[in-house]
């Protein structure tokens, strides 16, 4: 049984690795040659400053255009075009 689930575990570890080296290998080298490997999202960031009394400010960045790639995972350190799209209001938490 545990031999079993080994496999299973290895096999899917090993479809993972190749969807993920193939999409960068797709993203690399440019293919299909009609799509862009990167894009544009318009991005509002909210960042969240604690207060020695244990209360928080915000402060409101304007929307800015944020660099992503075209694939289904992050590459080249930026994160996928799908995902920014879902995600255009991002809160960043400068405490702890």
């Amino acid at each position: 049984m545990k031999r079993l689930l080994l496999i299973s575990v290895l096999r899917v570890a090993g479809a993972v690795a190749l969807v993920y080296l193939g999409d960068y290998l797709l993203l690399r080298f440019r293919l299909p040659n009609h799509r862009p490997q990167f894009g544009s999202v318009m991005v509002q960031r909210a960042w969240v400053i604690p207060q020695k009394d244990n209360k928080q400010e915000y402060s409101f960045d304007p929307p800015a255009p944020v660099t992503c790639v075209n694939s289904i995972f992050p590459h080249f350190g930026d994160r996928p075009c799908w995902y920014l799209q879902r995600h255009t209001r991002q809160v960043v938490n400068t405490g702890n």
